[in-house]
């Protein structure tokens, strides 16, 4: 692989820099590059930002608002996204339900939710883990069972992302309890969260953050209309989201970002002998994780290029599992440099920085990134199963 850009995406790549640092409003901006809390206006408005431009949803079918980029070209668009901290486009939206009504969805369906959702006026929210149903998906139990035009749901949700916010709600639920295999008998179900029978608890995290919620569906009907693609085929378009959002949790810009805030204020940690950045210790240890960081910005590169056809690349999961783990090495990071100035959160009248009051709630936040789309000991079940061909036997 070409590790230099051409002359073309040079200047591909200039463009969206300059788009990104000027379009979007600088408070926006400086709360997210700080690891600030963004509300759900921030994202709405850089989310419409970005679609008035045409550059919410790139990698979406073109009737759709997609791009025909090629894979250098996209991966260019997300780190340059990140690298000016703008907001990334609602992943729920753009990156899981989207490419699922997009690619199996019918036609109706499409021109009902995709403009919508590509311009956030609808937002989503994914409704698949369960109390005892999480990395063991397929033992989901929310229940859809036909009653005429409709499905009547019964169950629960939970670690829901910002369903405070939701208009909608993703799911996957069970149609066939008498499947051969449970993943057999689940379907993906589109549900109005305004439908009576919908609850939605909020859940307190360890940041003090109030991020994800419970929901809980009770004798809901949701029109037969809102089945995408077939009945108990929901399995498959989970495994097809999934492989897309893995794709997606790498954040390596991020983390580019977390480490070059890290490095800048190491430069004024004075030690003994010149600086923090002197240490050769700290010098070894920032360097190994930016080099780690440029091996998973080209592994990402290859599996994009070879996922086609809606078709999910187990290598993914090697995304998932080595992009969680450099995510959670550069809030460590961030934490150690920080230092004393970490301790205050939310404290009027401190001198620290910013970003430093939050590196802490950030850490603890990004304990979650080794769990969520699957944790960091399925993604080693997948790997070891699905690319090294290793058989699992217990």
């Amino acid at each position: 692989m070409n590790l230099e850009l051409t002359n073309a995406e040079i200047a591909f790549r200039n463009e969206l820099r300059a788009f990104f640092t000027t379009a979007f409003p600088d408070d926006i901006r400086e709360r997210a590059a700080s690891f600030g809390q963004l509300g759900r206006e921030d994202i709405v408005t850089s989310q419409r930002i970005l679609n008035s431009a045409g550059l919410a949803v790139p990698h979406w079918p073109i009737e759709w608002g997609g791009k025909d980029w090629t894979p250098v070209q996209r991966h260019i668009y997300q780190d340059e996204m990140d690298l000016a901290s703008v907001p990334a486009p609602l992943a729920f939206n753009t990156a899981m339900v989207g490419p699922i009504i997009a690619t199996f969805g019918s036609r109706e369906q499409k021109e009902r939710f995709l403009p919508a959702t590509a311009n956030l006026d609808i937002w989503w929210c994914q409704g698949f883990s369960e109390p005892e149903s999480g990395s063991d998906l397929a033992s989901l139990t929310t229940r859809a069972v036909r009653d005429g035009a409709d499905y009547i749901v019964d169950g629960q949700k939970t670690w829901t992302t910002l369903a405070q916010y939701a208009d909608w709600i993703f799911c996957l639920v069970r149609t066939d309890p008498n499947a051969t295999r449970p993943q057999h008998g689940i379907s993906f179900l589109l549900i109005d969260m305004t439908t009576p029978g919908v609850t939605v608890r909020p859940i307190e995290l360890i940041d003090g953050t109030y991020e994800v919620n419970e929901v809980f569906f009770q004798n809901v009907r949701v029109p037969v209309e809102n089945l995408v693609g077939e009945e108990n085929a929901g399995w498959s378009y989970a495994k097809f989201l999934l492989g897309n959002e893995r794709t997606t949790v790498t954040r390596t810009g991020q983390s580019k970002v977390m480490i070059a805030a890290a490095k800048k204020a190491a430069a004024g940690v004075r030690l003994p002998r010149g600086t923090l950045l002197d240490d050769p210790i700290f010098a070894a240890r920032l360097a190994e994780l930016e080099n780690e960081l440029m091996a998973l910005e080209l592994t990402q590169l290859r599996v994009v290029a070879t996922s086609a056809e809606g078709k999910p690349n187990p290598a993914s999961s090697v995304l998932k599992l080595r992009g969680s783990q450099l995510q959670q090495a550069a809030t460590e990071l961030a934490v150690e440099v920080a230092g004393q100035d970490s301790l205050p959160i939310g404290i009027d009248g401190i001198g620290s920085p910013n970003w430093a009051q939050r590196s802490v709630p950030h850490y603890l936040n990004s304990r979650k990134v080794s769990i969520y789309s699957g944790s960091s000991e399925v993604q080693r079940s997948i790997i070891a199963s699905s690319i090294l061909g290793i058989c699992q036997t217990g």
